[in-house]
């Protein structure tokens, strides 16, 4: 039987690099460059090809639009960094928040 498990494991390297560009709609060069610069990692077959998971093509969306938005790979990894930190700190933000407004016992 078929192990279906890692169905819905966004880290599950699942994708050839030709899967994700035709997927993405952007060309396989854009792909490799980004595994050079150290932005995108894809984990590698044993025959030594990339395979990208669901949260990497999702990183190389975002990385495109800021690309596309005029903005250099540098800018564009340091953006998406500051966003991404500034969604932990909303969402430790709200868990406090719950937190305080749980009651307490005795209350």
């Amino acid at each position: 039987m078929a192990d279906l498990s890692r169905l819905d494991d966004q880290d599950y390297p699942a994708f050839t690099t030709g899967q994700a560009a035709k997927m993405l709609a952007v060309q396989e060069p854009f792909l490799r460059s980004l595994d050079t610069a150290g932005l995108v990692r894809p984990q590698r077959s044993d025959g030594g090809h990339r395979r990208y998971s669901r949260r990497q093509l999702t990183l190389v969306v975002r990385l495109r639009e800021q690309l596309d938005e005029g903005h250099t790979l540098a800018a564009a990894a340091r953006i998406i960094g500051l966003q991404d930190q500034l969604a932990d700190a909303e969402n430790t933000i709200d868990e406090l928040r719950a937190k305080l407004d749980r009651p307490t016992p005795g209350d």
